[in-house]
This record gives structure tokens, C-alpha cells and sequence, in this order.
């Protein structure tokens, strides 16, 4: 139904990085998400109060809170499609983690009163009457958010869409707790044992459980989060296809929002090169990422040696007396600076993000590597943490 409504109402609807297109997904199966819970609320609703099922009564309610997600989730949409202003000046994209955010709290919110039902059915247990028309509405409610379930999570996918994606969560747990509640219905109908009070417990565990996993995965963006690592292999990939670009580090992925991303890392390049040429290289790579991915970059350049073989001898010295420390840890921005008294040997380590060694342990050991080359040399060393990860 989403891929037919779409056919009709958006055009260039296979342009899923548009913003326009974006925001016409978000709206579209917004308001599909809308009409769908209301129907499935007056269903359970209607079954809930012919059957006397806690139960039922209560995801029937779950689903009027789920009408009122898909709102929060269209409001996030139009709100997050906002061009920048002066006091926001890389747009609006986050209100879509804010929209997710919200979702997933009323997943919390919804879980918790259903468990609430559920153990005042346990103390005080009533009966349940299976009718047959209550039975035939959890099934087709069942069938009904899977394919919400489906359609949020395909086109949350395509569109890189949190609130949608968190969406697709609280309907996977809909079906679920549905399904829970027509089995534990049809245990009742076959062989007269109520566990209505104890299928609602259940159910609510499993709301609960999925909100806080669905709350987790729209904070994270908003703390701030590693790139995925095939995003930050196609940023390498277009960087070092540059013939200039020796090398990259430091490299930052800044979310402001699905679609809205800045790029920030160090290019190594010869320091005996030309200034205009490499300049000249910086701009095509800016323009390339601007391009390819969506994104606005910003190369900072690092002049490197290449052609001094003492340099370069005294860096794979130090390269080889690290990795036996900790092949985890990398070097950049190496240089050497002699002087009258000692010899500076200048560089950036790299501290993996779940290493078990402190920056000050890190730094202690690479300055005591340092000394170990011949001549008076002398360790200035800066610890960069690790911000993203290759993949391959």
C-alpha cells in the first residue's frame, strides 16, 4: 500500500537522500500509521469489552498511543525539514532523534501500564470470555503490524529515518503482545485456564524491554556515535584516490541529522610538494564528498615527509617498537626536529576508544619508546582518541 501511495504522491520517489522526499515518506506513512492504530484501537477496544480480557482492553489502548506516536513522528518530520536560521545554522535534522526519543517513551509509558493491568488481573483474576469475534480481531491486528512493522523498517531504512525505525520497533512489539494475548485467548477457549493476568505480565516485559533498547538507539545519535564503519570505508575510498593524499587521520563524522553530516580530517600530503597543486587536490576531495555523500568536508592539511630516509627510518623504528606494545595504537604527524642538545621526535598516537590503558600509561610508554633511538632523543607526544573505525 505504501509503495502504491507513494507511485501517486511522490514525485522522484526513489530519490530517498531529497530532503523533500524525505519528508513526504514521513508524512505518508505518518498518517497511514495514524488511520491504521485508530482502526486497530477500535478493534481491540470493541474485543476487549466483549471478551472482559485485560489484556486485550490494554493493547487496545496501546494502539490509541501508537496513533498518537505516528503524530509525534509526522510533527518530526515537518519540524526536522526546517532550513537552517540564524540560531541553528545546521538546520533542524535532530528533531527526528528528538521524534524517536518521544516514541520510545511512550513504548516505556505504555509497557508500564499494561504491567500494572496485568498484576491487578493476577491478584484479582475474572474471566474471559473467548468469543469468536475477539479472536478473528487479534489476528487480523496481528497481520496488520507486521506490515507496519514492515513498511516503517524498509523505508526508515531507505530514508535513514530514527523516529521511523523506532516506530517499526514499537509495532514488531505490538504483534508480539498481540500474539501473546490471542494464544493465551485460545489456551482459555480449549482447556478453561485463565492466564490472562500472567500473558499481560509477559507482554509487558516485552514493551519495556523494546523501549529501552528503541530509547538507546535514538539517543546515541544525539550523544554523538562512531559512524558506521562502510560510511567512513567510502569516505577513505574517495580520499585516497587522490594521488596527492598520502594518508588520512583524525577524521570526525558530525551528525546534524539524517542527510545533514559534516566531514572534518587531516589529508597527509609531501611537504615538498606544490602548495597550489595540493591546495588544488584538497578542493577536488571537498567538492568529491560534498558530492558523492551528501556531506560537507573540511581537509586539513598535513605536510609529511617523504623522501628523507632518516625520517622515515626513525618513524618505522618507533612504528615497530609500538606495535609490540600495542598493535592497536598508530602514529601520526611525525616529524623530527634536531637541536643543539637532543632531538625532538614529534607525533600523534592514536588510543583505541575501548583500550584498557589510560592516555597518561599510553604517552609514558610512547616517550620511553622515543628514548630507545640512537642519539639524545625526546618524546613529544599528543594521544588522539580513535572517533572512527575502518573496515578493512
Amino acid at each position: 500500500m505504501i509503495s502504491f501511495l507513494a507511485a501517486i504522491f511522490i514525485k522522484d520517489r526513489y530519490n530517498y537522500d531529497d530532503s523533500r522526499v524525505r519528508k513526504k515518506y514521513g508524512t505518508l506513512t505518518g498518517i497511514v500509521g495514524i488511520v491504521l492504530n485508530v482502526l486497530l484501537f477500535a478493534g481491540k477496544f470493541i474485543a476487549g469489552t466483549v471478551s472482559g480480557a485485560i489484556s486485550v482492553t490494554a493493547d487496545a489502548f496501546n494502539n490509541l498511543s501508537d496513533a498518537g506516536s505516528s503524530v509525534i513522528s509526522l510533527a518530526g518530520f515537518q519540524m526536522a525539514d526546517k532550513k537552517p536560521d540564524s540560531d541553528h545554522p545546521f538546520g533542524h535534522g535532530r528533531i527526528e532523534y528528538i521524534a524517536g526519543l518521544f516514541v520510545s517513551m511512550l513504548i516505556l509509558l505504555m509497557g508500564f501500564e499494561l504491567g500494572k493491568s496485568s498484576v491487578s488481573k493476577i491478584i484479582h483474576p475474572s474471566a474471559v470470555d473467548d468469543s469468536v469475534l475477539a479472536i478473528v480481531i487479534l489476528a487480523a491486528a496481528i497481520a496488520v503490524k507486521l506490515y507496519m512493522f514492515a513498511y516503517n523498517t524498509i523505508y526508515g531504512r531507505k530514508i535513514k529515518s530514527a523516529s521511523m525505525k523506532a516506530t517499526a520497533t514499537d509495532s514488531i512489539s505490538d504483534s508480539i503482545a498481540t500474539a501473546v494475548v490471542l494464544i493465551c485467548m485460545l489456551i482459555t477457549r480449549y482447556t478453561g485456564v485463565n492466564i490472562d493476568g500472567y500473558a499481560g505480565a509477559a507482554v509487558s516485559c516485552f514493551i519495556l524491554f523494546a523501549g529501552f533498547k528503541s530509547i538507546k538507539e535514538t539517543i546515541d545519535p544525539l550523544l554523538g556515535k562512531k559512524p558506521q564503519p562502510d560510511f567512513v570505508k567510502r569516505i577513505r575510498d574517495i580520499v585516497m584516490s587522490y594521488d596527492e593524499i598520502i594518508g588520512i587521520h583524525d577524521l570526525v563524522v558530525h551528525d546534524y541529522g539524517p542527510g545533514r553530516c559534516m566531514i572534518s580530517l587531516h589529508g597527509e600530503v609531501a611537504e615538498d610538494g606544490s602548495l597550489v597543486e595540493l591546495h588544488d587536490a584538497i578542493d577536488r576531495c571537498e567538492r568529491e564528498l560534498h558530492d558523492t555523500l551528501g556531506c560537507e568536508a573540511v581537509i586539513h592539511m598535513d605536510p609529511i615527509s617523504v623522501n628523507d630516509k632518516r625520517v622515515i627510518s626513525m618513524k618505522n623504528a618507533v612504528s615497530d617498537m609500538i606495535a609490540e606494545y600495542d598493535n592497536r595504537i598508530t602514529i601520526h604527524d611525525f616529524r623530527v626536529v634536531d637541536g643543539n642538545t637532543h632531538t625532538n621526535v614529534i607525533f600523534d598516537a592514536v588510543l583505541p576508544s575501548d583500550s584498557d590503558k589510560t592516555a597518561a600509561q599510553v604517552k609514558a610508554a610512547m616517550e620511553d619508546i622515543v628514548s630507545r633511538l640512537p642519539g639524545n632523543c625526546i618524546g613529544v607526544i599528543n594521544i588522539d582518541m580513535e572517533y572512527t573505525e575502518w573496515n578493512g
